[in-house]
Order: C-alpha cells, then sequence, then structure tokens
C-alpha cells in the first residue's frame, strides 16, 4: 500500500448494515416516489461515467458510493482507480462506472454526495496529520459533526490520517466544567466517575494550572487543556511530568497547531476537522453512450 495511505482507516469502516441504511435513507430523500427525469430514457440504455476530481483530494467514501448503486440497480459496474485515503491531484480519474443509464443518473447525486463531502473531510484532515508530521502527537477528531454522519466523519479523519476521539457519550467520559460545577469539585466528579465508569476511559476539562494541579493529585490519568496559551501549555507539560495524558483543545487552528505540537502535549483535538465541511470538486462525465 501507499505509505501516504492511513493503514488502520479500512479496519474503521462502520458496518455494512449501517452503510446500507443510510445510503437508503438518503436515496429515499432525493428519489422519493421515483425519478422523473431518468424515467424519460429507454430501460434498456447503458452508459459509461467517469468520476474526476477537479483538485487536490483524498478520497474517501467510496463504500457509501457503491453502496448507491447497488441498491439501485446491481448490474452497474465500478473500477476504482483509487483507494480511501489516497491522495489524488486534479484531474485524476477516481473511478469508472459502467451500466444502466437510468441508475447512473439517478444515484449521481446521493453517489457525489458521499464522496465529496467524506473527501473534503478526509482532505481537510491530511492538512492537519501533515502540520504535525515528525512529531510524537496525536491529532483527534471531536463530537461537532453533521447530525446523522458521525460515524462517516470519524472514519473520513482516520483516512486523511488524524485520529478519533470518543465516538459519542456511551463509550468514554469526559468530565466538563458544568460537571465539575454539579458534583462540587474536581476529586468529587473524578470519584464520581470513576464508579460508573466500568472500565472506560475518564477524562476531565481543566481551564487552570491550579485545576490541573488538582486533577494530579485526585489522580486523573488523562486531562483536556481548554484554551491553554502555548506558555501554560508548556508549563503544563512540565507540572504533569509524564503522570497524565495531555490534550489540548480550543480554537485551534492550522496555522497555530505545530506550534501547539511543539509544546509537548500528548493530543490535540480539533473540531475543525468535521464541523467546517468544505466538500471537494468533484465531476461525474459520461465517456459513451
Amino acid at each position: 500500500m501507499n505509505p501516504e495511505i492511513p493503514s488502520g482507516a479500512s479496519g474503521h469502516l462502520p458496518p455494512p448494515e449501517l452503510i446500507a441504511d443510510h445510503v437508503g435513507r438518503a436515496l429515499a430523500e432525493d428519489i422519493g416516489d421515483g425519478d422523473r427525469t431518468a424515467a424519460l430514457l429507454p430501460p434498456d440504455q447503458r452508459s459509461v461515467v467517469d468520476v474526476i476530481t477537479r483538485q487536490d483530494t483524498v478520497l474517501c467514501g467510496s463504500a457509501w458510493f457503491e453502496e448507491v448503486f447497488r441498491q439501485l440497480d446491481p448490474a452497474v459496474g465500478i473500477r476504482w482507480e483509487a483507494v480511501d485515503g489516497q491522495r489524488m491531484g486534479p484531474g485524476s480519474l477516481l473511478c469508472r462506472l459502467e451500466g444502466p443509464t437510468r441508475a447512473l443518473l439517478t444515484g449521481e447525486r446521493t453517489a457525489l454526495n458521499y464522496l465529496q463531502s467524506l473527501s473534503g473531510t478526509a482532505t481537510r484532515a491530511r492538512c492537519y496529520a501533515d502540520a504535525v508530521a515528525g512529531l510524537p502527537v496525536r491529532v483527534l477528531d471531536t463530537r461537532k459533526t453533521l447530525p446523522g454522519l458521525r460515524q462517516e466523519q470519524k472514519y473520513a479523519v482516520l483516512c486523511g490520517g488524524c485520529h478519533n476521539h470518543r465516538m459519542g457519550l456511551f463509550d468514554a467520559i469526559l468530565i466538563k466544567e458544568n460537571h465539575i460545577m454539579a458534583a462540587g469539585s474536581i476529586a468529587a466528579a473524578l470519584e464520581a466517575a470513576r464508579a460508573v465508569a466500568e472500565g472506560v476511559r475518564v477524562e476531565i476539562e481543566v481551564e487552570t494550572l491550579e485545576e490541573l494541579e488538582q486533577a494530579l493529585a485526585a489522580g486523573a490519568t488523562h486531562m483536556l487543556l481548554d484554551n491553554f496559551g502555548v506558555d501554560q501549555l508548556r508549563r503544563a507539560v512540565a507540572l504533569s511530568a509524564g503522570r497524565a495524558r495531555l490534550e489540548a483543545s480550543g480554537g485551534i487552528t492550522l496555522d497555530r497547531i505545530r506550534t501547539i505540537a511543539e509544546t509537548g502535549v500528548d493530543d490535540i483535538s480539533v473540531g475543525d476537522l468535521t464541523k467546517d465541511l468544505k466538500a471537494v470538486d468533484l465531476s461525474m462525465r459520461f465517456v459513451s453512450d
């Protein structure tokens, strides 16, 4: 495999039944009770089409793209020229499809919506991964995802070379400011979390170095440093001295991330990976009828 392609991404592809369900909903949203325009074409007409990228792209979403046409007409054949996680330059052929023209036209928009949106997330993630290349730090996503597309976007983050934080509220505990206030103190919040953790990771958000000291004294092993400045991050790393895993978060941008990574934090969480989505520019072109 191309060394640029993250080796772990394919192992984190959501289950086939989830992909099928999401694609089915997307097709129903677009087609409703029938594609009126495609019905104008002869049912036996066949075509060949190419999907081209007009810009630098990290491909992602091929499984959803394929599922669109599988559900519409299994007679559609797809030959890929790239795999998820692979960088492709402007004008590159991503795949060629051949099959019934009606199915190709009916599925075009839904299939491209998945491919261009997930490739957009993967491409953005690759920019962040490249920005911290060579440093011992992980760039993490957040729960700031498009509703209903969290598993898709988190998969795309992996394809772009970054890492996943928790999937949701169910697979890790993140104690935030309001939780601490409700519990009465950092120590009380940590104690309550450990009582119900049942083996899941417990992380606590701190906003000052004083709170960091309190959390360390209470035995915290994972800390989210909320909106710490660069100097504060360096001091937090020295104060922790390896006793806890430290995650920088809040206002992280591409132009600042390497400076933040050089402070020595273990992780950097970036909402921009998934919440400010810009789809890549793809084109589906008919080659012949």
